[in-house]
């Protein structure tokens, strides 16, 4: 088999990973999403097999790598030795909640395993990998590493920055502004309002400014979605955004949506702290001559160092989705 032709599969069978591992997105956290795909040569030698996946559903339950080994069928179990297991994110190789995936994989003598990326969780970081290269097994790592990362960037920023995934969130008018002469605007939709409850139950901590609290008294709650709502902090004097960040460290928090007024958004821009932006523009515009109104509130200005990676249109509003340009 030719370098190209393995690289052209390494690719296919890891794209399933990924595939798989969004399955677990709102039940795994605070775990990573983590899928699993275990293939074999078929009979005649020409092609290849999967015998086996799975990914990680539940936090505290068992692994990608274990659920993908368990749905092998007990006629294929002879096949192992010859087999290539793939993994989005690298096998761990210490006792949590559950014992090293490494050790198993090791056990079930695969002759090959491809991995995305590496774990940045301390307890890991190559750990997996060195000790299953180790037993002879050959590893290899970082196939399509850039889309596994991005698919655990809220894991990834946790460990690696000692801080939440931060979202800004705003919405607008066509002409830029957040509000008309002090007065709120009603710019989302009833849909585009369920669309922010969704966000919500998929993040873990959301934050306004004083004055946003004691003006509009937000729920930011998830009661037009399914799930949980996100911990809710107020950003003020006394308890400022180094301070919140770090609470949200301390209690295993790992992504935070802002959903203040201008000064809030800004002062988190300012500071360099976000990771992406959630910007919503209506069709409204409230100074038809295009002129300043006074006043009303202009929307943050979108920072030099953000691209935009993803728009969405519904009822005649945009949501546009940015990140740091890499």
């Amino acid at each position: 088999m030719t370098t190209d032709r393995q690289h052209s599969l390494d690719e296919l069978f890891m794209r399933r990973c990924l595939q798989l591992a969004r399955c677990g997105r709102n039940e795994s956290r605070p775990n990573p999403m983590v899928g699993a795909v275990i293939v074999c040569p078929t009979s005649t030698g020409c092609g290849w097999r999967i015998i086996g996946e799975g990914y990680h559903v539940r936090c505290g339950e068992g692994h990608a790598e274990v659920n993908a080994f368990a749905s092998v069928r007990p006629e294929d179990e002879h096949l192992l030795p010859q087999s290539t297991i793939y993994v989005s994110l690298e096998p761990c190789a210490h006792y949590g909640k559950t014992p090293p995936c490494c050790d198993l994989i090791v056990a079930k003598g695969v002759k090959r395993v491809v991995v995305g990326c590496v774990d940045p969780f301390a307890k890991v970081q190559g750990r997996g990998i060195a000790r299953m290269r180790e037993t002879g097994i050959e590893v290899t790592v970082g196939v399509l590493e850039h889309e596994c990362r991005w698919l655990n960037r809220r894991f990834f920023t946790f460990h690696e920055k000692k801080r939440p995934y931060i979202i800004l969130k705003w919405a607008q008018t066509s002409d830029g502004f957040i509000d008309d002469n002090g007065h709120a605007l009603a710019i989302s939709t009833p849909f585009t309002k369920m669309l922010v409850h969704q966000l919500r139950a998929e993040e873990d901590a959301i934050l306004v400014g004083r004055v946003t609290d004691e003006r509009e008294h937000p729920r930011l709650d998830v009661r037009e979605w399914s799930g949980r709502s996100p911990v809710r902090f107020v950003l003020s004097h006394e308890n400022g955004i180094e301070q919140i960040l770090s609470e949200c460290y301390e209690r295993g928090l790992q992504s935070l949506i802002v959903e203040g007024g201008r000064m809030t958004l800004q002062s988190f821009i300012d500071l360099d702290l976000w990771d992406e932006l959630r910007v919503e523009t209506s069709a409204q515009n409230i100074s038809p001559n295009g002129e300043m109104k006074n006043g009303s509130t202009c929307a943050p200005m979108i920072p030099q160092n953000a691209i935009c990676y993803r728009t969405e249109s519904y009822d005649n509003n945009t949501i546009a989705w940015y990140k740091l340009i890499s």
